[in-house]
C-alpha cells in the first residue's frame, strides 16, 4: 500500500486520463442501454434490457453479425498472409529497397477516408478509372454495366480490399521487425543440413515470428471490427441492412434514426464481443507470453 501511495503522483495523471477518456464513456454507453431515449435526447426512465432485446431480436441483426465476422476474418486473414509475403521481400537486399520500405507506409500515412474516396471514385460506371482498367484488361465487358459500389455483395467486397490495403503497412512492419531479430545463423545452420527455402522458413524462421504475427493479428482484429471510415463510404448509399457491420449498423441508429438507446445496446453487445475474442485469442496464443 505504501508503494502504492508514493507511485500515486507519477501514475495518477496517466489513470485520471484514462478514467476521463475511456471509463467514464464506456459507462454512460452501459447507462444508456438501459434507458428510454427520445429522439430528441430526453430520457423518459429505465427499461431493463428492452434495449437489448429489440436488437437482438432485429430481423436483420444476426446477418449483420455474421457479415462482421466474415469482415475480421477475411480482412485480417489476407492482410496476415500478404504481410508475411511482402515483409519476406522487404527483408531482402535489392536495388531500392529503402523506396520500397518507404512506398509501403504510404496507405497507413495517408487518411483511410481519403484512400476509400479515391477507390470508391475509381468504381464509378462512367468515368472511374479503376473501371476502365478493368475493361482494357478485358475482365469486364464495359464499364457501364458495373456500379460495384451500389450492390451490397461487390460494395462489401471493395472495401474488404480496402480494408486490407490499408491494414498492410502495419503488419507487414511489425512481421519485418521481427524478421530483423531472427539469427542468421539458425537460417544458415538449416540450410547446411540441407533444408529448402520454404523448408528453412516454415520450420526455422516464421515459428520464431510468432510473437510479432500473434501482436499484429491481435491489434488487426481490433481496428478491423471498430472500423467505421472504410464501410461507410464504400456502402452508405446502399439502402437496407444488406452490407452492415456492427460498427454500421450502430452508426445509422444514432445518425438516421436517433435511437441513442439502441445504438447503446447494440455498441454494449460489440464491446463483449470484442472482450470475449480478444481474451480467446490472448488464452490461446498467449501473444505477451511470446514477446
Amino acid at each position: 500500500m505504501k508503494d502504492l501511495l508514493k507511485a500515486l503522483p507519477w501514475i495518477g495523471p496517466a489513470v485520471a486520463l484514462i478514467a476521463a477518456v475511456v471509463l467514464f464513456p464506456v459507462g454512460v454507453m452501459f447507462w444508456n442501454s438501459t434507458r428510454d431515449i427520445s429522439q430528441s435526447g430526453l430520457d423518459d426512465g429505465g427499461v431493463g434490457l428492452a434495449n437489448f432485446a429489440t436488437v437482438v431480436g432485429f430481423q436483420y441483426f444476426w446477418p449483420i453479425l455474421g457479415r462482421t465476422v466474415v469482415w475480421v476474418v477475411g480482412v485480417v486473414g489476407i492482410t496476415l498472409v500478404g504481410s508475411l509475403a511482402l515483409a519476406a521481400l522487404l527483408n531482402k537486399s535489392f536495388p531500392g529497397r529503402r523506396l520500397v520500405r518507404m512506398a509501403v507506409i504510404v496507405p497507413w500515412a495517408s487518411s483511410v477516408v481519403m484512400t476509400t474516396m479515391v477507390v470508391h471514385y475509381g468504381l464509378e460506371p462512367y468515368f472511374g478509372i479503376i473501371n476502365s482498367f478493368l475493361v482494357d484488361v478485358g475482365l469486364i465487358a464495359s464499364p457501364e454495366g458495373y456500379g460495384w459500389t451500389r450492390h451490397p455483395v461487390t460494395a462489401f467486397a471493395w472495401a474488404m480490399v480496402v480494408a486490407i490495403f490499408v491494414s498492410l503497412p502495419f503488419t507487414t512492419y511489425t512481421i519485418l521487425a521481427g524478421l530483423q531479430s531472427v539469427p542468421g545463423e539458425t537460417v544458415e545452420a538449416a540450410r547446411i543440413d540441407g533444408a529448402g527455402g520454404l523448408r528453412t522458413y516454415f520450420s526455422v524462421v516464421l515459428p520464431q515470428l510468432r510473437g510479432a504475427v500473434s501482436v499484429a493479428v491481435l491489434i488487426n482484429i481490433i481496428n478491423v471490427f471498430n472500423s467505421l471510415p472504410i464501410l461507410r463510404v464504400m456502402t452508405g448509399s446502399i439502402p437496407g441492412y444488406s452490407a452492415d457491420t456492427i460498427m454500421t449498423m450502430i452508426f445509422k441508429y444514432l445518425q438516421n434514426q436517433r435511437q441513442i438507446d439502441l445504438a447503446s445496446a447494440l455498441s454494449v453487445i460489440a464491446f463483449f464481443v470484442v472482450i470475449v475474442i480478444v481474451a480467446v485469442y490472448v488464452r490461446v496464443v498467449r501473444p505477451l507470453k511470446e514477446v
